[in-house]
């Protein structure tokens, strides 16, 4: 079999099921998701989601931990990992008003994938790996990865509403379909180890 690791920009994720209007699909399991990815001759060894915390909105980061808790029960089946960056308040000019605002910007992300993508290469880890993001700033890890491991191989998986040509000249990609996102939702209900039940959002719905 050959063993494949998926690592998922969450962010690119997110904001690709945004811009699709797939609100619907926000309550996804991960590593299920992971999973209906792979082919009939593929073994899913690990999965690797990346995020980070949000701030500044309430609601925003309530539903945020509900999902990030949802995702850690995953962490039973002991293949699936969260990797956290972190969010910057850097200042903005607004070119009309020239008022300086606070924009958050998500860091990080691609750094920790590239530094997990190198680490699991070259201790030989998998022979595929599977990238669900559209991220260019990747570029260098996955040829970094096909240059030096000849019989590895980087496929990019890109999420709905995001593509990059930058990408696909270098890997092979294809895009996530949305038959695949309708079978890799979470139930409705997610039971924690401790009993306790998690709801999906309803304005996830």
């Amino acid at each position: 079999m050959v063993k494949v690791i998926v690592y998922v920009d969450g962010f690119n994720l997110y904001f690709g099921l945004k811009e699709s209007g797939y609100k619907k699909y926000y309550w996804l399991n991960i590593r299920l998701l992971a999973e209906k990815l792979l082919m009939f001759n593929q073994e899913l060894v690990f999965t690797k989601y990346f995020t980070a915390r949000i701030t500044g909105d309430p609601e925003k980061e309530k539903r945020q931990t509900t999902y990030i808790e949802a995702l850690e029960t995953l962490r039973d089946y002991k293949d699936f990992e969260i990797y956290y960056g972190h969010y910057r308040r850097d200042p903005y000019k607004c070119p009309k008003c020239k008022c300086i605002y606070k924009v958050p910007n998500e860091k990080k992300t691609d750094v920790n994938i590239a530094t997990e993508m190198l680490l699991d290469a070259f201790d030989d880890k998998f022979d595929k790996a599977l990238l669900i993001s559209a991220d260019s700033d990747l570029i260098p890890p996955i040829e970094a990865i096909k240059s030096k491991y000849l019989e590895k191989d980087v496929i990019v998986v890109f999420p709905p509403g995001r593509y990059s040509v930058d990408l696909e000249n270098v890997a092979t990609c294809y895009r996530i379909n949305r038959a695949t996102l309708t079978q890799s939702r979470f139930d409705d209900r997610v039971k924690k180890a401790d009993g306790f039940v998690l709801e999906r959002p309803q304005e996830w719905s």
